[in-house]
């Protein structure tokens, strides 16, 4: 696989906020240089991270894609948990800035101005993080095969821990990101049409509390990633009902399947029916191998096979 097609297969929501994100931190950074205003302030530095984080994220999930090696047999798909994980200390150390202006702010609150700019600024910023939010959103359903009945905010948190590294990163970050837009116009009408000054530095600190979940949030999945996990559980009982489908098959003595990225590990030793030869009995292992590597998500299959033991452990319908 090339390095073009690499990039194409690369995770499309985190290429889209990567791009997003860099046009939203300039254009907030703008607008907090000439209002002075905390909260947009605070807004600057989420765009600026999440820019730097997802293009990151996009970078490492275009390395993800590189084909084993003799060298790295069991590919590369965990490049994109180290690249989540360097998001995750971008994302804390932002989110310490932020609180630490914010508190500043409020301690020593004060007027700003230019309000017509702010509210134009936020305004762009809602619907920019709103439009990437339900790609990623989308992106969610796609990868996690669920049906599309309900509400897509409530599919996507409910699907969201089977989803992509990159995927999951970019529906948090862009999550807060949304919600940190609507906080800052709320900070920002507060002091400039209210005179509650305090309230710039109030919704500042939030902000940074939220990128602060983030950061815990991503920084936990993808240490879990890093280790190594077992698939979800509707996926080891999709892999071993397709095993179970061949009519040679009786049983499955053990199977384990690892998650790796957006990619699944199969390891299992499949018991078949009594009197087959040795060459028959490995015709079938091949066929249910080949069977397994065609889903997408299957990066590599390792069966055993042995004969039946007379004791049931997969229960048949």
């Amino acid at each position: 696989m090339g390095f073009v097609e690499r990039i194409k297969k690369g995770n499309t929501s985190s290429g889209t906020a990567a791009i997003g994100n860099t046009f939203l931190a300039a254009i907030k950074g703008v607008a907090a240089f000439f209002s002075g205003s905390g909260s947009m302030f605070a807004t600057t530095m989420h765009s600026l991270a999440d820019a730097v984080n997802q293009g990151f994220v996009f970078f490492g999930s275009v390395l993800a894609e590189t084909p084993p090696s003799k060298r790295f047999p069991t590919g590369f798909g965990r490049v994109i948990n180290i690249f989540c994980m360097v998001a995750v200390v971008v994302v804390t150390i932002m989110a310490y800035e932020t609180m630490k202006e914010g508190w500043h702010l409020f301690r020593n609150p004060s007027e700003s101005g230019n309000i017509w700019l702010n509210i134009g600024v936020l305004t762009a910023s809602f619907l920019i993080d709103g439009y990437i939010l339900v790609k990623a959103m989308k992106e969610i359903t796609k990868e996690t095969a669920k049906d599309h009945d309900g509400w897509i905010l409530t599919r996507a948190f409910k699907s969201a821990q089977k989803a992509a590294p990159a995927t999951r990163l970019v529906f948090y970050e862009d999550l807060v990101a949304t919600s940190g837009a609507i906080f800052a116009l709320f900070g920002v009408l507060l002091a400039q049409v209210f005179g509650i000054l305090r309230a710039d530095g109030i919704f500042t600190m939030l902000i940074g509390v939220l990128m602060l979940f983030v950061a815990f949030r991503v920084g936990y999945d993808n240490m879990v990633g890093l280790i190594g996990v077992s698939a979800p559980a509707e996926v080891k009982q999709k892999i071993s009902d397709m095993i179970m489908e061949d009519e040679q098959v009786v049983d499955i003595y053990k199977i384990r399947v690892v998650q790796e990225g957006r990619n699944y590990h199969v390891e299992g030793t499949v018991e078949l029916e009594k009197g087959l030869s040795l060459a028959e009995a490995d015709d079938i292992k091949f066929r249910l191998s080949e069977n397994l590597k065609q889903l997408d998500e299957v990066a590599d299959v390792v069966l055993g096979i042995i004969e039946d033991d007379d004791q049931q452990k997969v229960k048949q319908e």
